[in-house]
Parts: C-alpha cells; sequence; structure tokens
C-alpha cells in the first residue's frame, strides 16, 4: 500500500528504539522508501547497522558525513520526503521540534520537511505528564503534528504509566492512513455496518452466522484514509477497532437497525456490508432452556429490513451500497435486490468461489449498478475496498 512512497523514520534515544527497527521492516514490506535518521543518542541503544541492512539505505547521523551524495543533504531528504514519523520520540527531541531548534542531522531534516509529519512519545511517565512536555506535545499539534499518544504499562525504569511507545503495528496503521490514498473523500460522511448479529434464544444461546466483520472493518479503514469522517456500525467481531473511526457496538438486528435509523440520515455514503440475521426467536427465554427428550422447535419472526429501510428512506445525493452473499444466481439475485430495495450498487460475491466469503483475508466482489457489472479480480479484502469505493467515487 506504500508504493512508491517516501518515509523519512526519525529514531532518538530510548530504550524503544528495537520497536523503531520492526517499524522499520513493516514499512520496508508495504513497499516504503524508509529513510531512517537517527540522533547520536539513538546510536547508544541500537547500531545504524541494524536500520541499514532492514531498509537498504544508509542511517544518516552526522549532518557533516563528507560521504554524502548531496552537498546538502537533509534538503535533498526534506524534499523526497512523502512523510515524517519520529518513533521514539524523546521528550529532548520533542521540545526542540516545538520550537524550532535544528542542531544535528534528525531536527535540521525536519525543520525543511513540508509533508506530513507525526511523533510517537516514549519516555517516563512523568516526564511525559510534565507540564512542559504537554505543552511541547500542544505546540506541535497546533502546527499540524499528528500526536501518537503512548501507550501505558511497564515502563523500563520500573514505574508503571504512559510513556510506552506504541507498538509497531499501530504507527505502521498511522502511516498507512495518512499516506496509502489520495484524500478524494475528504468532507463526507460515511456510515459502513460491518459483522454479524446475534439473537438471542436464551441467556445462554444465540443463533448467529460465520462473518468476521473483516470486509466492513477494511471499507471503514479504508474511507478513514481518503479523508472521510467515517461511523462503522459493528456486530460481535474480534477484530481491532481501526484508529481514525468511530466505533459504535451492537449485538442483535434490533439494535443495528436502531443505530443504523440514528447516523444514516447524516450520512453520504452507506455501505452496509454486515451479516445481519434475517429471523430471530419469537420469544426470548427469561432462563436457560433445559435439555428433554425429542426435537426442540423454536418459532422465528423476520428482523428489521435494514437495507429496505434505508432504500425507502435514501435522502437526495445519499450512496446507498449493500452486500449481497449468495449461493447460486450471484447476478440476477443481486440484481433483484438492486432494484426492489432501491440501491445505487450491490457488491456481489458467491460463498462458492474459493477465496471469497467469511472469515478469509480476501475476496471475488462483482459490483453491480444500473449501469451493468464490474467483476474484480480475486484480492485482499483492503484492495477490495478500496476498489468499492473507487466505484463509488466515480460515481458520486
Amino acid at each position: 500500500m506504500l508504493k512508491g512512497k517516501t518515509i523519512v523514520l526519525g529514531v532518538t534515544g530510548s530504550i524503544a528504539c528495537y520497536k523503531a527497527a520492526a517499524l522499520a521492516s513493516a514499512l520496508v514490506k508495504q513497499h516504503a522508501a524508509v529513510q531512517v535518521i537517527m540522533t547520536r543518542n539513538a546510536t547508544e541503544f541500537i547500531h545504524p547497522t541494524t536500520f541499514e541492512q532492514l531498509t537498504g539505505r544508509k542511517a544518516l547521523v552526522d549532518t557533516f558525513d563528507r560521504n554524502f551524495q548531496h552537498s546538502v543533504e537533509h534538503i535533498s531528504v526534506a524534499d523526497s520526503a512523502d512523510m515524517v514519523l519520529i518513533a521514539p520520540a524523546t521528550a529532548n527531541v520533542l521540545a526542540k521540534l516545538a520550537h524550532g531548534i535544528a542542531d544535528d542531522m534528525l531536527t535540521t531534516t525536519v525543520l525543511a520537511c513540508t509533508c506530513p509529519k507525526a511523533a510517537a512519545p516514549a519516555m517516563n511517565t512523568k516526564m511525559y505528564e510534565n507540564p512542559v512536555t504537554q505543552d511541547n506535545l500542544k505546540i506541535l499539534e497546533h502546527y499540524g503534528w499528528e500526536i501518537v499518544e503512548p501507550a501505558v504499562g511497564r515502563l523500563a525504569c520500573g514505574a508503571v504509566g504512559a510513556g510506552k511507545m506504541p507498538e509497531p503495528e499501530t504507527l505502521l496503521e498511522v502511516c498507512l492512513h495518512t499516506l496509502r490514498h489520495e484524500k478524494d473523500l475528504t468532507g463526507k460522511r460515511v456510515l459502513v455496518t460491518a459483522g454479524p448479529t446475534r439473537e438471542a434464544i436464551d441467556p445462554v444461546r444465540f443463533v448467529t452466522n460465520h462473518s468476521s466483520g473483516k470486509m466492513g472493518y477494511a471499507i471503514a479503514e479504508a474511507a478513514a484514509a481518503r479523508g472521510a469522517e467515517v461511523t462503522l456500525i459493528s456486530g460481535p467481531v474480534e477484530l481491532k477497532a481501526p484508529r481514525y473511526v468511530n466505533v459504535v457496538s451492537v449485538t442483535s438486528a434490533r439494535e443495528m437497525f436502531e443505530a443504523v435509523c440514528a447516523g444514516s440520515g447524516q450520512a453520504d455514503i452507506v455501505v452496509k456490508a454486515a451479516a445481519v440475521a434475517d429471523y430471530r426467536p419469537a420469544q426470548i427465554a427469561t432462563e436457560k432452556m433445559k435439555k428433554k427428550d425429542g426435537d426442540l422447535s423454536i418459532p422465528m419472526e423476520r428482523t428489521q429490513d435494514i437495507l429496505a429501510y434505508l432504500g425507502q428512506h435514501k435522502k437526495p445525493g445519499q450512496f446507498l451500497c449493500g452486500f449481497s452473499m449468495e449461493t447460486e444466481n450471484l447476478v440476477e439475485n443481486s440484481r433483484k435486490k438492486l432494484e426492489k430495495k432501491n440501491l445505487d450498487m450491490v457488491a456481489a460475491n458467491s460463498l462458492r468461489q474459493e477465496g471469497a466469503g467469511f472469515g478469509v483475508d480476501t475476496n471475488v466482489l462483482t459490483l453491480i449498478t444500473s449501469e451493468g457489472e464490474q467483476e474484480l479480480p480475486l484480492m485482499s479484502k483492503a484492495q477490495a475496498a478500496d476498489a468499492l469505493l473507487d466505484a463509488i467515487v466515480r460515481r458520486l
């Protein structure tokens, strides 16, 4: 997702430097060009060779290194940067950056950068909570920096509290959000539903389906990365909440219906990727149902049709996309849904097709509109989410 992007990774003097190595590796795996710049103190914790082996580039430390290919190296690095990330960021370097002090290779380069910038503070809790440090962080935010809040836990000094550098996975998410796509949905509000619902039988048992929520979560993350304000209404899943998305957690079809009704009126785009139960038990037992001899029959009743409601109440200019999981007659059944429920698009997939369906990390979608069908190849759900949004943006 970061192919063609150059990220300047600033590494400062903290025991958390070892996490920066894992981050550099993760960025390279996303095909980013990673230029590491280290402070002198950082080299006391981790050797520049580590980063050079991971990135394939010389790790810069000395402003006056005569082996540079350019006469003004810090300016050429700044000009090539698509993003700056300081991780770990010590209190000392944060103070320098906040006040424009440029006295080493890292700070002189960053001062010349006009690209998006982020910092991940890492320090003792008392240092982090010191009003001076907090003021410096506010100054950086005022100048457009994104400050990634440190994690809470046991620190190297033995104290317990805020100050741990966030995990590389979190910082990778920051980079992907910033760089993976142009911001062509800026100013738009997007509502996405994801995951299954659970319909209670009694206090112990429920009826559900195999949906993992991965497709809906990928769409929400992709929309946020394109600049949209995103609300994700999610059934019960085992997925981490996306960092830049407002997540509303629900359990039952009725709860999802109520949440969608509350949020859909403000949305410019609605993508309903959730696998909502079509039926629920007509009555929920207040006590656990005891096992008895013979068979058990549970009367079922229809749940609210959320997609039909959205189609009936679609406001002018609103784009409504539904999902259709089929086992036969994929296009025919999905096109009926498109017309019957007043949708702008249906993203259809077949449970019978390898690589598509529930629980996997890939999908094979057919995008159906009144104009025709667009068959997408097998791709990751993240790629499928971008392809889906590309098709929506073209029609807005």
